[in-house]
């Protein structure tokens, strides 16, 4: 059925009927018609249009002004995702006015694929004048307003063009940031990003890439970047305080749960002076960034500054709460010789104390379907402060001091073995071929404050087997 609809001037315009659930036609919300359009549709009746472009229809009279509009290109479109595509819009301008972000023309090379094998794409980054790529299995780079023209030979020629985006060339080796982006962090020409689905810690610099989780520590980044699965996230960030990449390894994520728990997460630190992992943090960050020298992190919705008062006494405290700091050295003298440890000494400030001291594990036993190791570990050494009193007298619990060095004898603590007479601590040190000693501050001696540790040893007598 014919309808006439009166406009205010003559135009182009697109109308578009919207059903109702009895099988009529009524207008959008908003528009002035609001009543059901005469007649009832049919099948075929599905847009009208008003072909009219100039003012009461005259030849060659003012044309009307199109303003914003969405440009249709094809009357049912349908959606694509495409995962390793990247696609641009026209150029903004603010100082012309120029704005044709809304417009994605299909008449132009608009779009730059990547190879779909290696995944999709995770994160960009612009360096000078090329686009960083990180997929799912690779890392490219691919030009900006320019491209690469090969010669018979095979070099590259760069010449600048009228692309957006160039010629993409993949980093040599087969990395790439897995659907981790939040693990990315650039200090200068150095990106750092993580690949767990090769248990793989990466270092994208002008010499390309690194695997710097093979640092040291091939086995630690390979049984705990397993364990992250899909709800699970690696935060990283660099410290430029320290000029450290720090990363949090989180089986369940911060913004999940109100406690931490020391077994769902892992936040530790990579510095590029000593090409090693140097230290383990007890902090479990939201977010981690850094902004003119200043390290912060977030969590909870708070930021927190770091290093904030590095003279004051809130080292090891982060988040309100505080943890003691702590250090593990292996003393591995002639490794192939059986031997007594008898003390333990060190160089530093007051306040250290060793938490634990124990020699190599060796499996003895069957026992219960199953082989027992055993080692042999001392008692607790105090620190320097912690005393008690006998008659009147003063003595140190552990450390003593002379000369400013700390020493302290070491109390066996291990169970009766096999065929031992002498056991315990009516012994003296412990018998291996190296043992693993941890050193803490103390919870008596300046806590929060600055407490150097220079060096820990320990005297020993071959064994006489």
């Amino acid at each position: 059925m014919a309808a006439s609809i009166e406009v205010s001037y003559f135009n182009s315009f697109w109308l578009k009927q919207v059903r109702n659930s009895s099988g009529g036609v009524v207008w959008p919300n908003g528009y002035p018609y609001q009543n059901t359009f005469p007649g009832t549709a049919t099948a075929g009746d599905n847009n009208w249009f008003i072909e009219e472009s100039r003012i009461r229809g005259g030849y060659n009279n003012t044309q009307v002004d199109l303003g914003v509009k969405a440009y249709l290109v094809e009357d049912e479109s349908q959606q694509q995702h495409r995962s390793n595509a990247l696609i641009y819009s026209g150029i903004f301008n603010s100082r012309t006015g120029v704005n044709n972000t809304n417009q994605f023309s299909v008449g132009e090379s608009i779009t730059k694929a990547t190879d779909p094998a290696n995944g999709s794409i995770q994160k960009l980054y612009a360096e000078d004048t090329n686009l960083i790529v990180f997929q799912e299995n690779k890392v490219s780079r691919a030009l900006i307003d320019k491209d690469a023209i090969y010669s018979a030979e095979g070099n590259a020629a760069v010449t600048s063009t009228q692309l957006v985006i160039g010629q993409i060339v993949p980093y040599a080796g087969n990395y790439g940031i897995s659907r981790n982006p939040e693990s990315f962090a650039v200090y200068g020409y150095q990106k750092y990003f993580t690949d767990k689905d090769r248990n793989a810690v990466l270092r994208l610099s002008v010499d390309g890439l690194t695997e710097i989780s093979s640092y040291g520590m091939i086995d630690y980044f390979r049984d705990n970047l397993a364990n992250v699965g899909e709800s699970g996230c690696l935060i990283g960030g660099y410290d430029i305080h320290n000029k450290n990449y720090t990363l949090s390894i989180q089986t369940t994520p911060a913004w999940q749960e109100n406690t931490d728990s020391p077994s769902n997460y892992a936040t530790l630190t990579f510095d590029e002076l000593v090409k090693g992992w140097s230290s383990f943090f007890t902090y479990k960050p939201t977010f981690v960034t850094s902004l003119k020298n200043k390290f912060y992190s977030f969590k909870n919705g708070s930021i927190y500054q770091h290093y904030s008062n590095p003279t004051g006494n809130n080292r090891g405290a982060f988040y309100g709460s505080y943890a003691p700091s702590n250090i593990t050295f292996i003393f591995n003298e002639n490794s192939s010789v059986s031997k007594n440890f008898q003390t333990v000494n060190y160089e530093g400030d007051n306040g250290w104390q060793v938490t634990s001291f124990t020699s190599d594990a060796q499996k003895y036993d069957y026992v219960n379907n199953g082989w027992v190791s055993y080692d042999d570990t001392t008692a607790q050494v105090p620190s320097y402060n912690q005393t008690y009193n006998d008659g009147g007298v003063i003595y140190r619990l552990g450390f003593d001091r002379k000369e400013n060095k700390y020493f302290a004898n070491l109390v066996n603590n291990s169970p009766a073995r096999d065929g031992e007479v002498v056991w315990g601590n009516e012994m003296s040190g412990i018998k291996g071929y190296f043992a693993t000693v941890t050193f803490s501050t103390d919870a008596l001696t300046d806590v929060g404050g600055a407490k150097e540790l220079w060096s820990v040893g320990s005297n020993f007598v071959v064994s006489s087997y």
